[in-house]
């Protein structure tokens, strides 16, 4: 993304747009010869003499785009007279920013989708484990840590379509002259307007776009960069949602961003283990979600077919939109890949809410026993507040199962208190809707090839079951052991990965009892058949 937006790249692809324009008015009948497309293609990328010259060339003209004009008709001389013929500046400043945000919103696009992928992993490893939910950031029934994780992955599943949408609706500038008019290249062409048409498409053909904006003014309009600046910004939203509930989190004391053994949270207070990756996209989400309102302000204020008071600003906005958005994918890539979960920490938050949050299922059991509802209700009233007060005003745990124990009243249940009170009679559907959505739109999602040449490209794991197939890291490959898998996973074994003190586990249905999750090699995990077992179990 940084050579995306740098001064080598973006004075190169002038270059080329100089020589699409070229080439285009040759095949139309300009009299441009061989010999200076030659030069011209030969000398696309600037060497640091060049700059040096271009630099001096700008000083003495206070013109960019001319002083890389006469910079480039230095090295290419046959087409020295011919370079920018009937182009105005935007030919190449707005022809090569489209191609820029073009570009940068598919290397977001493939950065997303890796993000999206790793975070799919995470929820499918923890699809059945029961936590505390939170509305208010007030304990509320509980939901899997796996199914929370879906929530982040929707959002990010929204910022992969909105993005490919404004990647897929930009179009070219094209040629279009100083006012909008192409008066300069029906000039040229003597008049001809099916000349100047063609010469319109064939430049946009040859700088690789579909098609060309049909009216411009001297720009292309500035409410194209509303449209790339706004789904980014909605990326920001997304990402410092995620990151603000990471970080409260870690002050749980549940889930914690990756930690290095080496690091240090604090000069002062050794024991700190801060929240930093998580805060610093915090940080850099704000200043994303606010960008877009350049793009807003700089819109509506051009006046006709242009002012310069757009300039500076988008020279500014633009790559630090991109290059934003970039860290903040990346680094929570980062933090995705190695997040840590603590269960028992979990369980013990869920042990001292639980039992309020099951009062209804116990004045439910007893009901079912042949008792009155509203003394039932009654007397949960009196040890809810009662175990309340042990919370509340002394500083104690949650006693009210115990009181309910020692309650005679409650015989006829107590024998079904432990089944009352499993967390995972509390989850609902969540381990259905993880999978459901893992299947029917996470999959689909990444389901693009360019995607998945993405994804393939990062070098990681790839494990499948049934139909799923969820990537995990490749280091998580390289220590593989088989271990027998609980009976409810439906399958015979498992593959745990190991690195240091850390184990991840592969949770999935096989299609038949006994299959077996095989390493293929470090960068695949496929699911064997039994009958494939026997002939490859050495």
């Amino acid at each position: 993304m940084s050579y995306l937006f740098s001064s080598a790249h973006r004075f190169k692809t002038w270059r080329e747009l100089w020589l699409n324009l070229a080439i285009a008015e040759k095949e139309l009948g300009l009299p441009i010869c061989d010999e200076a497309l030659e030069q011209m293609k030969a000398n696309l990328d600037l060497t640091p003499e060049q700059f040096d010259i271009a630099a001096k060339e700008e000083k003495k003209r206070r013109h960019d785009v001319m002083a890389h004009v006469h910079t480039f008709g230095q090295v290419a001389p046959a087409a020295a007279g011919i370079i920018h013929l009937g182009a105005t500046s935007c030919y190449v400043t707005d022809n090569a920013d489209l191609i820029f945000l073009r570009t940068g919103l598919g290397y977001l696009l493939k950065s997303l989708a890796v993000l999206i992928s790793r975070l799919s992993a995470f929820a499918v490893q923890y699809r059945e484990l029961p936590t505390l939910g939170f509305t208010h950031f007030q304990p509320a029934q509980l939901t899997t840590v796996g199914k929370r994780a879906t929530l982040w992955i929707q959002d990010l599943l929204w910022d992969l379509r909105n993005i490919k949408r404004a990647r897929d609706d930009l179009g070219f500038r094209g040629v279009k002259g100083t006012t909008g008019t192409q008066a300069s290249f029906l000039a040229l062409f003597d008049g001809n307007h099916d000349k100047v048409e063609k010469l319109d498409k064939l430049v946009t053909k040859l700088s690789g776009f579909e098609y060309a904006y049909p009216v411009t003014s001297q720009t292309y309009s500035r409410k194209i960069d509303v449209d790339v600046l706004t789904p980014l910004a909605s990326l920001g939203a997304t990402a410092h949602k995620i990151a603000t509930d990471l970080r409260l989190l870690a002050n749980l004391k549940e889930v914690e961003e990756p930690f290095e053994s080496t690091q240090i949270g604090s000069s002062a207070m050794a024991y700190k283990r801060n929240p930093m990756r998580s805060e610093r996209v915090c940080s850099l989400s704000r200043h994303l979600m606010v960008l877009h309102q350049n793009a807003l302000m700089t819109s509506s204020v051009q006046w006709f077919e242009r002012t310069l008071d757009d300039s500076a600003n988008r020279r500014v906005t633009l790559p630090e939109a991109f290059l934003t958005a970039d860290i903040v994918l990346s680094t929570l890539r980062n933090v995705s890949e190695g997040l840590v979960v603590y269960p028992k920490v979990i369980a013990r938050r869920i042990s001292q809410e639980l039992p309020f949050m099951a009062t209804e299922n116990l004045i439910m059991a007893m009901v079912k026993k042949g008792g009155d509802r509203q003394e039932a209700h009654e007397k949960i009233r009196i040890l809810s507040h009662q175990a309340a007060h042990q919370v509340k005003n002394l500083g104690l745990e949650n006693d009210l199962i115990e009181r309910v124990r020692g309650d005679a009243y409650f015989d006829p249940i107590k024998g079904e208190l432990d089944a009352l009170l499993d967390p995972q009679t509390f989850i609902g559907r969540a381990p259905e809707q993880v999978d459901k959505f893992i299947k029917e739109w996470v999959e689909p999602a990444l389901a693009d090839m360019e995607l998945q040449a993405a994804l393939l490209g990062t070098g990681k794991g790839t494990a499948r079951h049934g139909s799923a197939r969820i990537r995990f890291p490749s280091r998580y490959l390289r220590s593989l052991k088989f271990e027998r898998a609980p009976e409810h996973f439906g399958v015979g074994y498992r593959p745990v990965y190991e690195r240091g003190s850390r184990t991840w586990k592969a949770a999935g249905e096989g299609k038949e009892p006994g299959a077996l999750w095989s390493c293929e090699n470090e960068l695949a995990l496929t699911l064997l058949q039994p009958k494939e077992i026997e002939s490859r179990n050495q």
